[in-house]
């Protein structure tokens, strides 16, 4: 980046600041908020985080050639240094990246998704619906970001402000026309998505997570957070079916729309069926309001409806029309979210995140609706974690599905006997048939040579995770390739 020189007064230039020292009109070769990354004539953005403040560590950058500093702290300035001190640092840093990619929010369509659950898999949706009807778009979200051919891991949710901009910038690059992301309240919280408005924000649900002392300190904090994405978008999609609703749009400054089951949204979801058929799970129903047609999803589960309406409720806004939307719900598939593995019509096999206590109930009490033969749930529970998720899974597993295979998961430091004991003590508090395998191909070939007619078999934990980590190690393993393995080594297995 260090070819991009600019004024330090054209980074500062929509924001409020005062000079404590020097001057604006220097130049600046780059924009750091991690203190490793100075160079010369860099501007360094003192964050205070959690575990280290960035304050102190003002007279290192100083001596790697900084020329400003930014505090939210009153610091002593060093001579022949500019200081700019703001209420807020995260937002000066959000505001001051937006400026210094030029601002690549205001060149490509923003659609910023947030909400307990559903996130990921309506962010996927919506990229699907879009692409098909020729709209070029980015994604950015908790498995990955995908800008054009190129896919990139995710560390966080959302990432940091900076990285945010950087992103959209190289999106606008590439040609795209839209991003849709997912926004954490996290984020919100730590202003990593302030600096520019969405064009669109959507609301999915709100459940009680993320409460803890290094997220949210109470429902009402988590509440608020959420609340702030509808103060800076132009138009918010709500489901209008939540109970917090009314807290989630408070202070909202956007036009409103809703969505859901009740006859009072403007796009509604009517006469749900669930869908079973040749090993494969969805939904039907018709949209009504808005819109009018009908819909069928492959991936099963109340919650799809949601999804695939919140979706249809963003696209329709792009002018896509209802054929092409129909179409691409038709199709799409999130790895690792309820993922069907096609193997034989006889069963269904498939591979979902679940890796807690609650994800794990909704997601077998979603299958338990399909009226499965047997519903046979696989899992393990990662090493070095709160043992009480390892009671807890087993206890949901062993009281909603007929048949438990106990596994192993990544366990870490951990000997993957002690966590599969942890997990039986919860198993044997209801009454569940079960089976310990700690390998995991091995559990996963039990479960495929010993099923029977209409089973749906869970593999539950991993996801669209490919490695398994053990002693600090991360080995290769995706359990798609497992399966293929599988029916490599036992042809019948297909019939």
């Amino acid at each position: 980046m260090g070819e991009n020189k600019m004024k330090l007064e054209k980074l500062l230039e929509r924001m409020d600041y005062k000079v404590l020292a020097g001057s604006t009109d220097i130049e600046i070769s780059t924009l750091v908020y991690d203190s490793r990354k100075v160079e010369k004539a860099s501007v360094f953005v003192c964050i205070s985080g959690a575990v280290s403040d960035a304050h102190d560590f003002i007279p290192d950058v100083v001596k790697k050639g900084a020329a400003a500093v930014v505090v939210e702290k009153d610091v002593t300035p060093i001579e022949g240094v500019t200081y700019i001190k703001v209420d807020n640092t995260r937002l000066a840093l959000a505001c001051m990246s937006a400026a210094y990619f030029d601002y690549p929010a205001e060149k490509i369509k923003t659609i910023g998704i947030t909400g307990t659950k559903g996130k990921t898999t309506t962010t996927y949706m919506v990229k699907s619906i879009l692409e098909s009807a020729g709209i070029k778009t980015g994604l950015i979200g908790t498995i990955e970001s995908i800008c054009g051919d190129k896919r990139i891991p995710s560390a966080n949710t959302t990432p940091e402000s900076y990285r945010v901009q950087e992103l959209f910038k190289e999106m606008v690059d590439e040609g795209l026309d839209a991003v849709v992301m997912e926004v954490s309240s996290q984020a919100l919280m730590l202003h990593r998505v302030s600096g520019f408005t969405f064009d669109i924000g959507v609301f999915t649900n709100l459940e009680p997570d993320h409460i803890g002392e290094h997220e949210h300190k109470d429902f009402a904090d988590y509440m608020h957070c959420k609340s702030l994405l509808f103060r800076q978008c132009r138009l918010g999609i709500f489901n209008g079916d939540d109970e917090h609703l009314e807290g989630v749009m408070k202070g909202h400054t956007c036009q409103v729309e809703t969505y859901g089951y009740k006859s009072t949204n403007n796009l509604i979801a009517e006469n749900v069926e669930l869908k079973k058929e040749h090993g494969a799970l969805g939904v039907k129903y018709h949209v009504s309001g808005l819109l009018d047609f009908d819909v069928e999803v492959n991936v099963p589960g109340k919650f799809s409806v949601y999804n695939s309406l919140t979706a249809i409720a963003i696209c329709h806004h792009f002018n896509v029309d209802k054929k092409a939307i129909g179409e691409a719900l038709h199709h799409v598939s999130v790895k690792g979210r309820i993922e069907i593995v096609p193997v034989t019509k006889r069963y269904t096999l498939m591979i979902d995140y679940a890796h807690n206590a609650m994800a794990l109930e909704s997601l077998l009490t979603t299958l338990k609706e399909y009226e499965p033969g047997r519903l046979v749930c696989l899992f393990g529970c990662g090493g070095n974690r709160a043992k009480s998720r390892r009671y807890e899974m087993g206890e949901v597993s062993s009281r909603l599905a007929d048949l438990t295979v106990v596994t192993s998961d990544n366990p870490r430091d951990e000997e993957p006997m002690d966590i599969i004991n942890d997990i039986l003590q919860g198993v044997h508090k209801a009454d569940g048939e079960y089976v310990t395998i700690p390998d995991r191909k091995e559990a996963i070939r039990y479960c495929m040579e010993n099923a029977k007619d209409g089973d749906i078999i869970v593999l539950a934990g991993k996801g669209h995770e490919d490695y398994q980590e053990i002693k600090g190690v991360k080995h290769h393993m995706d359990e798609r390739e497992l399966i293929a393995d599988i029916i490599k080594e036992n042809p019948d297995i297909r019939l």
